[in-house]
């Protein structure tokens, strides 16, 4: 497999861009991608998107978006806005795996209002 020389490894993402806020996928598109963008970039914040697959106790499974931040305080400016949970790399993967699962512990809970973010009508099923 040939990697994009434009986009860093997973692991370099979570080395260099370590303070992460987790937000579920299907808050993450359309127009509400748009609105996350745009923030970032009129703050002139330094940041990289990346995925993970949380897994819950009973099988339960659902994809999310890490918004990864160099600056700690622009991590904790946009979780302020946007809400999502702080996710530690090293903690919060499955042995700490650059690529590794999120097992969660807590109970499932769909998401579909989270600050100015609202799941898009034709992902509500």
């Amino acid at each position: 497999m040939v990697r994009s020389r434009s986009i860093p490894p997973a692991s370099t993402i979570d080395r260099d861009w370590p303070h992460q806020i987790a937000l579920p996928d299907d808050l993450c598109v359309a127009h509400n991608l748009t609105l996350i963008h745009e923030f970032c970039v009129e703050r002139g914040y330094d940041f990289w998107i990346r995925h993970v697959q949380a897994i819950w106790p009973k099988g339960k499974y659902e994809d999310w978006r890490l918004h990864c931040f160099r600056d700690p305080a622009a991590a904790e400016a946009f979780q302020a806005h946007f809400g999502g949970i702080v996710f530690v790399p090293d903690r919060d993967r499955e042995n700490g795996r650059a690529r590794g699962v999120w097992r969660r512990q807590d109970e499932y809970k769909r998401i579909l209002d989270q600050g100015p973010l609202s799941v898009p009508e034709i992902l509500r099923s």
